[in-house]
């Protein structure tokens, strides 16, 4: 079982039993990330929100995480969420089973994996580039994407 963050309110936004991956819209690592989602997710179990849009910000909000400085993906459903590796896993548990031996990685102590993840999550920009602003969804994903009613 993942350790998670829990809420005394169900999030915003999602429904019951919802998943939403929070992504850096403006991070190329982060939208590679994405695409190996829509990719690999063909079940759609996962929704996704950057956390520059509106939907992205009001469960950051929620979270209590950050609005404006954001360095780590975050999973929500629910009254949870999780942050860093964490978060990785648990959206590996949700694609195909193919998948499922990167959770194998779960073996290193959180610690561990989250000192790794930072490292890479703190470097991104250098070391993968960032785009000047949020790139849009393709029309055939955009419904992968949460947005709010109008």
């Amino acid at each position: 079982m993942s350790a998670s963050h829990t809420r005394p309110s169900p999030a915003p936004l999602l429904k019951p039993g919802e998943t939403v991956v929070l992504f850096d819209g403006v991070c190329k690592l982060c939208n590679g990330w994405v695409s190996f989602l829509i990719r690999n997710d063909r079940q759609r179990h996962v929704r996704l929100a950057a956390v520059q849009s509106h939907e992205g910000q009001a469960l950051l909000a929620w979270a209590g995480l950050p609005l404006d400085q954001f360095d780590t993906m975050a999973v929500i459903r629910d009254r949870h969420y999780w942050e860093r590796s964490e978060a990785f896993f648990e959206v590996i548990a949700r694609l195909p089973a193919r998948w499922r031996p990167v959770s194998l990685l779960r073996i290193f102590p959180r610690k561990l994996r989250d000192w790794a993840y930072d490292r890479i999550a703190l470097n991104r920009y250098r070391l993968f580039g960032k785009y000047d602003t949020c790139l849009l969804p393709d029309p055939d994903h955009e419904q992968r994407f949460l947005k709010t009613p109008l």
